[in-house]
């Protein structure tokens, strides 16, 4: 794990798609969308229904890699206010044991906006956390360090004649955007005049690769 600084804090940025805080061992990650297969099934489009339990085994993992006592998701982390109830039994049990041992926090989306309390640990609109505001989206005017999600950021280059597509975050001196963390998650180029809106200028495309992490400016 390689760290950079982000507005005075040493974080981490995962190749899982995900963000480690070693100060506060604190792991963050965001649009989870739990139960995406199975909201998609009620409009008739199958897919395989097994994204969340996915979903929460790459969490598992990450969790016991990291040895992280705080967990925070920022939104999305349903793919919508009654997944909750949608839940297998396995998953829903999985969840239960994960909520129970970390000091969870779920930061609510524009998917889960009426997330119950049906999921254990507790819910926030927005959090500030030593001096770091997390959030699900970013709002281009808040001018305080801000880690958010919502746009599934990926970088799309060419490497010796061929398309590469990638997980990456989106960084600034004072916004850091997260990828997508859940198994069932597209992607927004990481160019995209969206995020740029979200971010302004000198933004980067940080790409975590085994013990590095390379970085890619944007174009404004």
């Amino acid at each position: 794990m390689v760290p950079f600084s982000f507005s005075g804090h040493d974080l981490v940025a995962l190749p899982q798609a995900a963000l480690f805080w070693p100060a506060r061992k604190a792991l963050l990650v965001a649009d989870l969308h739990f139960e995406k297969a199975s909201w998609f099934a009620r409009f008739g489009q199958m897919l395989p229904p097994y994204d969340s339990e996915a979903t929460l085994a790459d969490l598992e993992a990450l969790i016991a890699a990291t040895d992280a006592r705080e967990l925070w998701c920022l939104g999305d982390s349903f793919h919508d206010s009654a997944g909750s109830e949608r839940l297998s039994d396995a998953a829903r049990t999985k969840l239960a044991v994960l909520t129970d041992t970390l000091d969870w926090t779920w930061i609510t989306g524009n998917h889960d906006g009426a997330l119950g309390a049906d999921c254990g640990g507790r819910i926030m609109e927005e959090a500030e956390v030593d001096g770091l505001l997390l959030r699900h989206e970013a709002d281009p005017a808040e001018p305080r360090p801000e880690l958010s999600g919502h746009f599934h950021p990926k970088l799309r280059i060419r490497v010796r004649g061929k398309g590469v597509s990638r997980r990456c975050f989106v960084a600034t001196t004072r916004k850091l955007i997260l990828p997508a963390f859940g198994a069932l998650t597209g992607g927004l180029d990481a160019g995209h005049p969206e995020i740029a809106r979200a971010v302004g200028a000198d933004a980067e495309a940080l790409v975590p690769v085994n013990d590095r992490l390379l970085r890619f400016p944007l174009a404004a």
